[in-house]
């Protein structure tokens, strides 16, 4: 069970610079073992004043007593003056609120028309004006609740506003008065003129807006995309080092955040495909397996859609700590949109409260801006990789290897029109045809791996397992996995990088080991993961990093994701590739392995 968190903090007393935690008045923690428990929402209220609106209703409201005291003569009719007035209060102090607004409108069109019948009656009596043409005077204060409910786009509300003024009108023709003003043309001819100006003041504001708002231009995708990159290169490389870095950003948080509240378990998840979350980075003695679905009934899930801060006294991984526990989830909102949470974990009763709430959230609202920044730059690199390498995948397929093909055809034309005894020259094509053969199979070996992607159902483990089959079937390789992957998912990019460094692993195994066996063993257990893969071939002559093209590729693809490759001879023969993420868990983990002669 968890409670709700009240989106800012603002106590009375503090400066506009002052931390939030520092404020004077703070709760302290609520005593009992309640499972739910709710900070309170310490903020004052201040009346918001809006100067246009206040002064076009007391100039209305000036005009019409004027006319009115002049029509009527009598004092006494000042008294609608007044009580509308009093509706229009909640205009003055209160314009945005939900319930008081509204009503004040409601109240205004009804004083409005009960007004206008009381009014033409003592103008008649006065002879100032007859037949019913002294409600002209009040009226045109029918414009003012109207043209409010137009301006802020509510046209339901000013229909309603309009019956309500008509049923009014009728109301104080009727009852009000010695003669009922209801019976006079001039009566009618206001009330009738007033309702129709009002209607089409409701209807066509919008429209209005909409007409006189100059024409935006017919926006241009791709100059508009060559701006937008122009301008990401031109921030990045202003950036130091390791600032679009995920990984990094949420790691920084982390110890931030240790140096204000101590947590024996936190970590930072952002979203991933498939509505799950998934692990940025984690500290702790032991690796928590953290609930990483949205539709869980967690404080995870709870923060992740309301975006306000939620505590709870139950832990929010998986397999929850026994005893007493207090844990803290901390949505993180660039703008309007929630893209990831920080959850703070410790084994003591009531450890969160509002105080620390404050500094906590005091530290995550500008990390979440920069985690944001990180992760769409991630996306956007992931989308320009994976854009190239279908491109490169496409020109391969329809230039190079259609001409291969056409090579093999003209070698199989050749062999076909030998003459008789031509051995040597039959036994050069064969060869040649051999030759031809084996690129072509390379090739779609090639473009397999660069159509090879990590599906978002299947996981790392699975891509992995489908390019290790397949480039074991064609080299005659005896595959044997052994995995050990745990539900929650990697950051999308961090997955890719791990898969392109195994392929690399796997095809150098297969093209120049000499091997016979081939063990492959991925290991998930997010913000960790390890990849091995292990041959009893002939090994490398040398086994540094940079002693060969495709080595250098797999420890720059490790240092992207800050990983670490390592290699090693394995005994009695073969090599050992392995790139390691992040720190291993302390626990006791069930692994499936699996052998497949010859890759499959």
């Amino acid at each position: 069970m968890h409670g709700r968190l009240p989106a800012r903090y603002d106590i009375p007393g503090d400066g506009p610079g002052d931390r939030p935690g520092d404020a004077p008045g703070s709760e302290p923690p609520v005593a009992g073992a309640a499972t739910i428990r709710q900070v309170p929402v310490l903020a004052s209220v201040s009346a918001r004043v809006q100067p246009l609106a206040v002064s076009a209703r007391i100039i209305m409201l000036a005009l019409v007593a004027a006319l009115t005291l002049i029509a009527t003569g009598e004092v006494a009719q000042l008294g609608w003056i007044a009580l509308l007035a009093v509706a229009a209060l909640p205009a003055f102090f209160t314009p945005d609120h939900r319930l008081f607004a509204p009503l004040g409108r409601f109240a205004e069109v009804t004083i409005t028309g009960l007004a206008a019948g009381s009014i033409a009656a003592a103008a008649e009596a006065h002879g100032t004006l007859d037949a019913g043409f002294g409600a002209e005077v009040v009226l045109p204060y029918l414009t003012v609740p109207l043209l409010t409910a137009a301006l802020r786009r509510r046209p339901t509300e000013g229909a309603a506003l309009l019956g309500v003024a008509a049923v009014s009108l009728v109301v104080g023709g009727t009852l009000i008065g010695d003669v009922s003003p209801i019976t006079q043309p001039g009566f009618l001819a206001a009330g009738g003129q007033w309702l129709v100006l009002g209607a089409i003041i409701t209807f066509a504001a919008d429209t209005m807006r909409q007409f006189m708002q100059p024409t935006e231009p017919t926006p241009q995708p791709y100059a508009e995309a060559t701006r937008l990159l122009t301008q990401l290169r031109s921030v990045a490389r202003s950036l130091p080092g390791a600032t679009l870095d995920p990984g990094g950003i949420s790691e920084h948080l982390l110890e931030e955040l240790r140096l204000i509240t101590p947590s024996d378990r936190s970590a930072v998840l952002s979203a991933s495909g498939g509505g799950r979350l998934v692990v940025l980075a984690q500290t702790g003695a032991e690796r928590v397996d953290w609930e990483t679905t949205l539709d869980a009934d967690s404080a995870i899930a709870d923060a992740w859609a309301s975006q306000q801060p939620m505590t709870a006294n139950r832990s929010q991984a998986r397999t929850g700590s026994r005893g007493d526990t207090s844990s803290l989830v901390v949505p993180l909102v660039a703008g309007v949109r929630t893209i990831g949470l920080v959850i703070l974990e410790t084994d003591v009763a009531n450890a969160y409260p509002s105080s620390v709430v404050n500094e906590v959230t005091w530290v995550t609202d500008p990390a979440a801006l920069r985690l944001e920044a990180a992760l769409l730059f991630d996306d956007v690199r992931s989308l320009a990789t994976n854009e190239e390498r279908q491109r490169l995948a496409r020109e391969i397929h329809d230039g190079v290897a259609q001409e291969l093909v056409m090579v093999g055809y003209g070698i199989d034309n050749a062999q076909a029109t030998l003459p008789e005894g031509a051995e040597e020259t039959a036994e050069e094509l064969r060869a040649l045809r051999s030759e031809v053969t084996r690129v072509i199979t390379e090739l779609r070996l090639s473009l397999f791996e660069l159509r090879s992607e990590v599906d978002r159902n299947g996981g790392l483990a699975a891509a992995i397992a489908e390019y290790a089959r397949t480039l074991g079937t064609s080299a005659g390789l005896r595959v044997h996995f052994t995995f050990d992957e745990s539900t929650a998912r990697l950051p999308a990019a961090t997955e890719a990088e791990l898969l392109r460094i195994a392929q690399e692993a796997i095809t150098n195994a297969r093209k120049h080991a000499g091997a016979s066996n081939l063990w492959v063993t991925c290991t998930v257990d997010p913000p960790y993961a390890e990849i091995e893969v292990s041959d009893d071939g002939r090994g490398f002559a040398d086994d540094r990093p940079d002693g060969r093209y495709g080595l250098t590729i797999m420890a720059e693809r490790a240092e992207r994701i800050r990983g670490r490759l390592k290699i090693s001879p394995r005994h009695p023969s073969g090599t050992t590739v392995a790139v390691v993420l992040g720190s291993p868990a302390r626990r006791d983990s069930v692994r499936d392995s699996v052998s497949a002669p010859e890759g499959e």
